[in-house]
């Protein structure tokens, strides 16, 4: 009997026990499902990409003497420059002139650019990584009736509705971006990511990004949390981004990862680890692949960054622009592979880091056959 009543008193006690473990349990299996799913999103962006082929047609007849006018943001961003500098050498070797419209980031600098397009013989121009349509309507309008194709290259989303006075647009899987760049931290921090955006909301291409991120976070890693986004317009990188970040990773002592979404803001965030002497404890993942971001991978000073080859950039864009141009079917998206950099494989892209080198060769042949130019 005494037996008996000894077990009626310690069922209810494991029964409770069980009970009290069970959120602790499912938690930590949580975390365990989110860190392979992590794991699995990473490595699919591990090996050097292949060119996945192009319908050939002859690159040298369709341009023929054109023109194009490439505008970025502003001609201070290092990752633009490297595309524009590409698209320059890539359009000599089929006969299109490239040229790029030197700007500070002004408006007033951009609706120059598109006068001057519209008045010197331009065939296209192109709005590259930054510059929403919107801003510039009016111009695209006069321009179209001159002739002068407006396209737009690595600035929305496939998510996202193309301005109706764009001739033509090349996507880009910023989405995607986002969910691996969540996926990097998480298995970074074994799912315990404390971590400060760095966004600039004016660029439509954030938001797509910012939400894969969050969405990622939010179905995979539900104890990563995000303490702060800091929101600055492009032209105030140098002057806002620093302070932000110091003032941020002082208040929250647990910041374990700063994230600028795009990776040329990183010479501003990698001062403001060392000048508060945070680098040791707050990680930086970014994304573009910028040549002199790969340096600070290799260095120590970023812990990964998304790259896309600027030269396989280059080469699309004026691949498809031709295409469009010429009245021939162009791509429905950029179609440049993410190919992760961090210490493991960042040397492949040289010391010093150059823009062509990491991504292997084959795309180089591939639109070589698909120019007809062997």
């Amino acid at each position: 009997m005494r037996g008996s009543n000894a077990g009626s008193y310690c069922f209810p006690s494991l029964v409770l026990a069980l009970t009290l473990s069970a959120p602790s349990f499912v938690q930590a299996q949580g975390a365990v499902n989110g860190l392979t799913h992590a794991r699995a999103m990473v490595e699919s962006h591990r090996t050097v990409p292949s060119f996945a082929g192009l319908k050939p047609f002859d690159a040298r007849t369709c341009a023929g003497g054109k023109r194009m006018l490439s505008i970025p943001n502003t001609s201070a961003n290092p990752f633009l420059k490297g595309i524009i500098e590409r698209e320059i050498a890539v359009g000599h070797g089929v006969g299109l002139l490239v040229r790029e419209w030197q700007n500070e980031g002004h408006p007033t600098e951009w609706i120059q650019g598109m006068d001057y397009a519209r008045n010197n013989g331009f065939n296209i121009v192109d709005l590259i990584s930054g510059i929403d349509p919107r801003t510039l309507e009016p111009q695209i309008r006069a321009a179209a009736a001159a002739g002068v194709k407006t396209m737009v290259s690595h600035f929305y989303d496939p998510s996202q509705a193309v301005d109706p006075v764009i001739a033509y647009s090349l996507p880009v899987k910023f989405n995607l971006v986002g969910r691996l760049l969540a996926d990097w931290v998480t298995i970074r921090t074994s799912a315990k990511a404390v971590v400060v955006l760095v966004v600039s909301n004016e660029v439509p291409p954030t938001a797509p990004l910012v939400d894969g991120f969050k969405d990622e976070l939010q179905h995979y890693c539900k104890q990563c949390r995000i303490v702060q986004e800091i929101n600055t317009g492009f032209t105030e990188w140098s002057v806002k981004i620093r302070p932000s970040v110091q003032s941020v990773v002082i208040a929250n002592s647990d910041v374990n990862f700063v994230i600028p979404i795009y990776d040329s803001m990183t010479q501003f965030v990698v001062p403001a680890l060392q000048a508060t002497g945070t680098q040791s404890r707050v990680k930086v993942a970014s994304f573009n692949g910028t040549p002199f971001v790969l340096d600070y991978v290799r260095e120590g000073k970023v812990d990964m960054d998304i790259g896309e080859s600027l030269d396989w950039i280059a080469r699309a864009t004026v691949d498809a622009y031709l295409r469009e141009l010429c009245n021939l079917s162009a791509p429905r998206d950029i179609g440049v592979p993410f190919l992760i950099f961090d210490a493991s494989n960042v040397k492949s892209a040289g010391i010093p880091a150059r823009f062509d080198q990491g991504y292997g060769t084959d795309y180089i042949r591939g639109f070589e056959r698909a120019w007809m130019l062997k």
